[in-house]
């Protein structure tokens, strides 16, 4: 049949099924089981029947696949593997027939298209081609639901439509997403980590062990590639994904639901004690890695993503019933939604039960690479995971295709938001009028470059010079943490990001007698061969409210920072040169609460304040401000410098407390292998950041700053030195 012909067939099929409420879909064959569910399980069972009723109104629409994301196609059949998937589900939920039947007429309508199709007429030349999308990752996301969905219905078919759809449908999605898509099914990557569990569980509900077995071995059975071997690769130790917290939340439903599956048919196999229970503990993890429920956009991330996503639904449901972790309640309860599962009945049940603590969201070092030697992410908190303060280094290694050039990079939240940020992605997520929501040019750009993340720019290059394959060889090496409360520290070294340079940072989470808010510190020691330029961009979130130092401002005409690397896409609002810790300062305010950069400037630097969005014809950048200390021909030095939240406006009742900082100054001292951070408060009291770089961590070393004797043990300390 002609994609015309076929085209005109659902057409018809589609009117005919939206008269009025047809009786094919109008009444139930059995009564609706009776059930008392808790709160949170009826609300979803109630919205599930809400959306699968007014889509049985409208009929099945099965359309002939044309558009990229966004477009109508690509969001018809999106919906439409919802619409199976839940189908299916409050079939086995009520016994209601019609939901059976109206899957199956939708199942039955693929597989008369399926096998008319080729390569997606949207489809872009650098990535694998799907057959109902543009790319094959989302054909692999629309059979993890579609089969879920079928597998509800499957033994309530007749054994011809059955058959119809087995062999029509499924057997040859799961033939083009594996021995069909070979270079993207043999990958560690994500789109294969959907594709075998796409194809597994349909090996699984088909009973084809041969599926089975080529969706957790690989296409060869060796092993060396497929699902197991992706859950051993792609995590570390401490179930750190490697893409980065957004791609290991768009991972991780993948491998929770084969799991399940896995677990279901092959118990032997104890897959959730594989690799000490590695899925297990990659959900936690992926929780860990949020503020506010928003996940660190790392890498490629969309930022609106939270835990409020079909992943974490179906990863906290899972994760509790094997558990019965209070904590995952917790974030259930925020979630306001669960999964029509028997784990998601377990969930809302003991949710109404009161049996639920918060998540213990905690100050941890996150080793990456598949034996956590590939660098890390260190998480330093204070206060609770929504509101309190979050210090985010990222040391980690580069995260293959998805990854930024950002070693050593850091964030900070605060008071809800976040007030150091990272860009995250250039992508306007399905969204047709932004390159049929694909990583749009920029993303390249601006967004992976150097200069768009908190991290140092050596000669207004990126790291590795932007070539990834290089970038994938090296990683970070974490020097020391310590999450101890009230002095949590954060060391790592990266060499070879630039040839002969190398750069040691350290960042602290410290409480100071005197201040509102924990302060952070940044200490960054940079060791080279030759003579460089040095840029330390400074990412933040805020309105300015006072500048230090003299600022020549460019009101009439802003130039353009640079040519290349990122810098052609950034204006110059500003420059200036602040001699000493005193006026080398920037406040702003974020939301109600004002903050303050300071920092010891080197002699003959240069700040420069800039914002995003310079060459940018399509407006597909966000405007963002920055901060830019620049440092020229120089050999070795060290960037030092504090964060400090402090006061409060209240708009309500216009009143402003403490809107300047609280810090007098700062004063850094460089003595040999040891650099010291000194900071002194307006209330007169004085705290320092020592930290020493000999290998001998083990040791007593000693020092003097501000004519006070000092010293500690081991890496790093903060000591209080004098003052109220």
């Amino acid at each position: 049949m002609s994609g015309k012909i076929l085209a005109i067939a659902l057409l018809g099929a589609t009117s005919s099924a939206a008269v009025a409420e047809s009786s094919q879909y109008s009444h139930s064959d059995s009564a609706a089981a009776v059930q008392n569910y808790a709160p949170l399980f009826q609300q979803e069972l109630d919205r599930s029947r809400s959306f699968v009723d007014e889509m049985m109104k409208i009929g099945v629409v099965v359309p002939v696949p044309k558009d990229p994301g966004g477009g109508y196609t690509h969001e018809q059949h999106k919906q439409n593997f919802k619409i199976i998937y839940q189908a299916g589900q409050l079939y086995k939920l009520t016994g209601e027939q019609k939901y059976a039947d109206y899957a199956r007429d939708i199942l039955l309508a693929y597989a008369a298209l399926y096998p008319t199709l080729g390569e997606h007429p949207a489809r872009k030349n650098s990535q694998s081609s799907g057959r109902l999308f543009w790319q094959v990752l989302n054909d692999a996301m629309w059979m993890v639901d579609s089969i879920q969905g079928y597998e509800a219905i499957r033994d309530s078919l007749s054994a011809a439509d059955r058959q119809n759809i087995d062999d029509n449908l499924f057997r040859k999605a799961a033939a083009f997403l594996s021995t069909g898509s070979a270079v993207t099914f043999s990958k560690i990557h994500n789109h294969a980590t959907w594709a075998t569990a796409g194809v597994g569980m349909t090996g699984y509900v088909l009973g084809d062990r041969n599926l089975v077995d080529v969706a957790l071995l690989g296409l060869d059975k060796s092993g060396k590639t497929g699902f197991l071997r992706q859950s051993e690769l792609l995590f570390s130790p401490d179930g750190y994904y490697t893409e980065g917290p957004y791609y290991q939340r768009f991972a991780l439903k993948p491998f929770i639901v084969f799991a399940g599956a896995i677990e279901k048919n092959d118990p032997a196999r104890k897959i959730f004690e594989h690799r000490d229970g590695i899925l297990l503990k990659a959900l936690t993890t992926t929780i860990q890695l949020t503020y506010d429920g928003h996940f660190f956009p790392f890498n490629d991330a969309i930022r609106d993503k939270s835990l409020k996503t079909d992943e974490l639904f179906h990863g906290v449901a899972v994760g509790y019933a094997k558990t019965r972790d209070p904590g995952l309640l917790s974030i259930a309860q925020w979630q306001g939604r669960t999964v029509l599962t028997d784990d998601g009945i377990m969930v809302a049940k003991d949710l109404a039960s009161a049996k639920a603590k918060p998540f213990p969201f905690a100050s941890l070092l996150l080793a990456d690479g598949p034996e956590g030697k590939q660098g890390a992410v260190a998480i330093m908190r204070k206060g609770d995971g929504m509101t309190g303060q979050a210090l985010v280094a990222k040391n980690s290694s580069q995260g293959m295709g998805h990854g930024h050039f950002d070693k050593l990079s850091w964030q900070y939240y605060d008071n809800g938001l976040e007030i150091v940020s990272d860009y995250g992605a250039a992508r306007f997520l399905n969204i047709e009028a932004k390159q049929g929501g694909r990583y749009l040019p920029e993303n390249e750009s601006w967004a992976k470059q150097t200069i768009a993340h908190n991290s140092l720019v050596v000669d207004e290059k990126s790291h590795f010079n932007g070539d990834r394959k290089a970038a994938d060889k090296r990683a970070p090496e974490q020097l020391y943490f310590s999450g101890e409360m009230g002095s949590q520290i954060s060391s790592a070294k990266m060499a070879d990001a630039y040839p002969g340079v190398d750069f040691t940072r350290t960042m602290a989470l410290l409480e100071v007698k005197g201040l509102d808010q924990p302060l952070v510190v940044d200490v960054m020691r940079v060791a080279a061969e030759e003579d460089h330029q040095y840029d330390l961009p400074l990412h933040y979130n805020g309105h300015i409210m006072r500048v230090g130092f003299d600022l020549a401002s460019h009101v009439a005409d802003r130039p353009v920072l640079g040519e290349a690397n990122g810098y052609q896409h950034i204006w110059i609002d500003g420059t200036g040169k602040p001699v000493s810790p005193d006026n080398a300062f920037l406040t702003w305010i974020s939301k109600d609460r004002f903050y303050t950069a300071r920092w010891v400037p080197q002699t003959g630097s240069q700040t420069i304040l800039a914002e995003s969005g310079a060459n940018d014809p399509n407006f597909n950048l966000r405007r963002e401000p920055m901060l830019v200390n620049r440092v020229k021909n120089a050999k070795d030095i060290v960037f030092a410098s504090i964060l400090e939240a402090h006061g409060r406006y209240d708009g309500a009742a216009e009143r402003t407390t403490r809107s300047d900082s609280q810090v007098k100054t700062i004063q850094h001292v460089e003595d040999g292998e040891k650099d010291l951070l000194l900071i002194e408060t307006l209330a007169g009291a004085q705290s320092v950041l020592a930290i020493s770089y000999d290998p001998d961590a083990d040791k007593k070393h000693k020092a003097t700053i501000a004519g006070q004797k000092i010293s500690w043990m081991g890496f790093a300390a903060h000591l209080q030195l004098a003052g109220e």
